[in-house]
């Protein structure tokens, strides 16, 4: 069948972190069922679960899924954001591999910035969220992947990336 997908709040962790967060939303069946609502437990959801979810479907679906512990199917979870796309579970490993492969064919350094960059939103406001991007910005035309894209681009070539 097309499975399930069963998120506790350490899962929900996952969604906020590495790359494996990216295979992990991408990787719904056709039901997600939450047990954010560790509120069931006695308990609330931990490890950055409940400013996770807030941040990623607002506060008010937030609310509602740990409040009362709503289990969500896989399309209403694509229409909140909480994930960012939903196969069948036959193609979920070809699908989690092409993006792997579209990630890959980047500039690592700049993937790597743009993360770090991404990732501050959490524990910065908006002020300092841009100066450290525009930091960032800066650090990535002191990199030989820069000069490799810029150059592959301007000569509307491929560019060859070295983590340099």
């Amino acid at each position: 069948g097309d499975g399930h997908c069963y998120v506790f709040g350490r899962g929900l962790g996952l969604i906020g972190c590495r790359l494996d967060r990216l295979l992990y939303r991408c990787g719904l069946g056709l039901r997600l069922w939450s047990f954010l609502n560790g509120v069931g437990l006695g308990i609330i959801p931990g490890f950055s679960g409940t400013y996770r979810l807030a941040k990623l479907v607002g506060m008010g679906y937030a609310k509602e899924m740990i409040y009362t512990g709503k289990a969500i199917r896989a399309d209403e979870a694509l229409r909140i954001g909480l994930v960012n796309a939903v196969y069948p579970q036959a193609e979920l490993m070809a699908q989690a591999k092409a993006m792997a492969a579209k990630i890959c064919a980047m500039a690592p350094i700049a993937v790597r910035y743009a993360k770090q960059c991404i990732n501050a939103e959490y524990d910065l406001d908006a002020d300092a969220a841009i100066a450290y991007e525009n930091k960032m910005f800066g650090q990535c035309f002191a990199t030989k992947d820069q000069k490799e894209g810029m150059t592959a681009f301007l000569n509307k070539a491929k560019p060859v990336f070295k983590n340099e």
